[in-house]
């Protein structure tokens, strides 16, 4: 038996960058969310001395807490939740191979910090502030270096008006729609402000209610909030000027402003906490996507 597993270390050691199915199912238990089971299996993987020779069960370990924390009963019941995530964060960037593990999952690690950054605008607008601080740090501290693309298809799009309904009520509401959409068109390009709420910068929400507001539509601060005031619309109902919903898993975290023709693609105007006020093809980012959680109307 111990010739055995000597045999196996030693296997394993050689090969440090073979495909491992267990490890596979971490990335793919990620990519789809279940952030708990990315937590327990990965675990269950560095108290396994046959992982040693990787630091890839600590590099999902840390992605999962980081996740996790973002849900406030959760993060009551695990207060170190965040210390944890960084140190395992750390223990990868300081690997050997942590570089190259790093620019191999580029993708997750942009991800991460999007969420993150949406989270500490949410604790910045909610008054957490000894939560905000910390996460603003950590925000900085470990992924200030990293240089990400734009995630996938930020693009602008036309804001023309399209056809006007026939029934005069309907004329009614698809006007005031444009004068939503039109005014959330005015704001391209206007930076990300944590809890901002004004021209000079927003946040999602901010972004949202302000724009609505100027419709007199009055609007929650918080993206969840105005989810859960929202008429629920299906998808194959949606117009221009409703509201699209995102979760990063521990409920609705993003929302932005359809701008597009109900039938196609799903565009939206948003505030992009790398690029500010932008618009993104939903259906072409695999990030926003993934994460898409409904859709909701004030008119």
């Amino acid at each position: 038996m111990k010739l055995l597993l000597s045999i196996v270390f030693l296997f394993l050691g050689g090969n440090v960058n073979a495909q491992n199915p267990k490890i596979d199912k971490l990335e793919m238990l990620f990519s789809q969310r279940h952030y708990k089971r990315v937590y327990r299996k990965s675990n269950r993987l560095l108290d396994n001395p046959l992982y040693d020779y990787s630091v890839m069960p600590s590099y999902y370990n840390s992605l999962a807490l980081f996740q996790l924390a973002q849900n406030e009963f959760w993060l009551s019941h695990h207060p170190q939740a965040l210390r944890r995530a960084e140190e395992s964060f750390v223990q990868v960037k300081r690997a050997e191979d942590g570089t190259k593990i790093f620019n191999a999952h580029m993708y997750e690690i942009a991800w991460l910090k999007n969420d993150l950054i949406s989270w500490a605008s949410d604790l910045k607008r909610t008054g957490h502030e000894s939560t905000f601080l910390e996460v603003q740090r950590i925000i900085k501290e470990l992924f200030g270096e990293f240089e990400f693309a734009e995630l996938p298809n930020e693009t602008l799009v036309n804001s023309d008006g399209g056809n006007q309904d026939s029934n005069s009520s309907e004329n009614t509401t698809s006007n005031f729609r444009m004068i939503v959409v039109n005014e959330a068109m005015e704001h391209i390009g206007v930076p990300y402000v944590w809890a901002g709420n004004s021209p000079s910068g927003f946040d999602c929400s901010g972004f949202t209610s302000y724009v609505l507001g100027k419709s007199d539509m009055t609007l929650s601060r918080r993206a969840a909030d105005q989810y859960h005031q929202a008429e629920k619309l299906k998808r194959k109902n949606i117009q221009k000027g409703d509201l699209v919903f995102f979760s990063n898993g521990s409920g609705v975290s993003h929302v932005g402003i359809i701008v597009s023709e109900n039938g196609g693609d799903i565009q939206m105007v948003h505030a992009s906490s790398s690029k500010g006020i932008i618009v993104t093809n939903v259906d072409k980012s695999s990030y926003w996507s993934q994460r898409l959680h409904g859709f909701g109307s004030y008119f």
